[in-house]
């Protein structure tokens, strides 16, 4: 179905005035991954999950579909780390979580909605997925094959911690068609490192990124960090600098953030004269010179956080199809998805999620199915992430034209040289993609401005 064929509530010819930029406390978390805000998901939506699932399937068959798959071990939690992760897991909790995902995606396959429909990519993610030992990996690689074909698979990647990798497990994975290999490297920097709680010290990281390439990996993307305890601005260059000598395919550097869940926050929040803390115009400037160092290496910057070699041939496509609207079905504790414009998060302990799946159920947590309107915001305010926002995509695709719906916002971030409006598209400049993330709330709709974002 056409988007101009669903009944559409008539927006505003231009948003209403709000706040267009956004200054970040010394803790919490910025990074916009998706809209509305997860704060605004609930349990009373979830049976908005089950319909979609038990209708007929509303895409074609070759729409695009991810499949994101979540391995929540680690060998310790890093102390700046949100992510679900348990450090405290034996082998057999982990065998056993194994077969509980591959129960959970049996769950999906039988679903009406997804009849007939296979994966264009995939995504492991953690946690340390290179954490499971090689028996624990066939497993999984096999598993998730036989219940969902890889047949149209264009990028799997597979997340990998240096201490964790090994060339049979990298094998394993390569021969189970896995294409791009994303390295937590965060910092080439020892005393940083020790820091930060890494279990890894740089030479684990470079016998990693060999052991990477020796398997025959050609894609590969190394995680950097700017603003670890313990760094300089010098040391971060150092560091990037002996990354660039790798010549990975892709380099992601995130800015870091100090969520309240953290063990990094706890200590910030008992003593935060102990913790030093880089603030946030400093961790910008390192990202601004870590992306002209990049473009002098012949890298081209593709997102906010992110610069590629080659980008037609790398593009990352788990990002770009999420960005444009893209199924996607996310497996284990905590995972996400997103299904039919409805967003869905799973529970996060694992005995409940376990208990849901051996019922024959899918372990939901919470749900929020979006509006109209709601799905073209998140479209947009994730695509300005990319740098670009086509205005022609958006008249195809939802019959609005961005730069009416959004005009108010559009017109001071304009002014303000954060971005640039045309006929053809909302392009960010270096500027505002530096602060890409400050900017964004400046395109909810009122009443998701000022509630918590997670």
């Amino acid at each position: 179905m056409n988007a101009r064929d669903i009944e559409q509530p008539a927006p505003p010819a231009s948003s209403p005035p709000g706040p267009t930029t956004f200054v970040e406390p010394e803790t919490g978390s910025y990074f916009v991954s998706t809209y509305p805000p997860f704060s605004t998901w609930t349990a009373a939506e979830i049976p908005a999950v089950h319909e979609w699932l038990n209708a007929p399937p509303a895409e074609p068959l070759d729409a695009p579909l991810g499949l994101y798959v979540h391995i929540p071990f680690c060998a310790r939690r890093c102390d700046y780390c949100y992510y679900l992760s348990y450090a405290d897991k034996t082998a057999d909790d982990r065998t056993a979580y194994v077969a509980c995902l591959l129960d959970e995606l049996a769950i999906y396959r039988d679903a009406s909605a997804l009849a007939g429909r296979t994966p264009t990519f995939v995504y492991f993610g953690g946690g340390t997925p290179s954490l499971l030992d090689e028996h624990q990996l066939a497993a999984l690689l096999a598993g998730v094959q036989a219940r969902f074909s890889w047949h149209r698979v264009r990028e799997a990647t597979f997340e990998c911690a240096p201490k964790s990798v090994t060339s049979a497990k990298l094998r394993l994975l390569r021969d189970a068609g896995v294409t791009r290999i994303s390295l937590g490297v965060q910092q080439l920097d020892d005393d940083v490192l020790r820091a930060n709680g890494r279990v890894h010290l740089v030479r684990d990281a470079l016998r990693a990124y060999d052991a990477i390439r020796s398997v025959g990996f050609d894609v590969v993307n190394v995680d950097l960090i700017a603003g670890l305890l313990g760094q300089t601005e010098a040391s971060f260059r150092v560091g990037l600098d002996r990354v660039i000598a790798l010549r990975p395919e892709s380099v992601t550097i995130y800015l870091l953030e100090v969520p309240h869940n953290t063990p990094l926050y706890r200590r910030w929040h008992a003593d935060a004269a102990s913790v030093e803390l880089v603030e946030w115009d400093r961790k910008r400037a390192w990202l601004a010179d870590g992306f002209a160092r990049l473009e002098a290496a012949g890298y081209t910057v593709r997102s906010a956080y992110a610069a590629v070699m080659d980008p037609p041939r790398r593009r990352f496509v788990y990002q770009d199809e999420q960005y444009r609207g893209a199924d996607l079905l996310g497996v284990g504790a905590s995972a996400f998805s997103y299904l039919g414009g409805v967003h869905v998060q799973n529970m996060a302990a694992l005995d409940e999620h376990a208990a849901c799946v051996r019922a024959g159920r899918l372990p939901l947590a919470r749900a929020r199915r979006l509006t109209f309107d709601e799905r073209l915001i998140r479209e947009f305010v994730l695509q300005l992430k990319l740098g670009t926002a086509d205005v022609p995509y958006f008249d195809r695709k939802f019959g609005v034209d961005i730069r009416t719906r959004f005009a108010g916002p559009l017109i001071e971030l304009q002014q303000a040289g954060a971005l640039t409006v045309t006929d053809s598209a909302v392009r960010v400049t270096r500027p505002g993609l530096l602060r890409i993330d400050t900017l964004l709330k400046a395109f909810y709709r009122p009443e998701h401005r000022a509630v918590r974002y997670t």
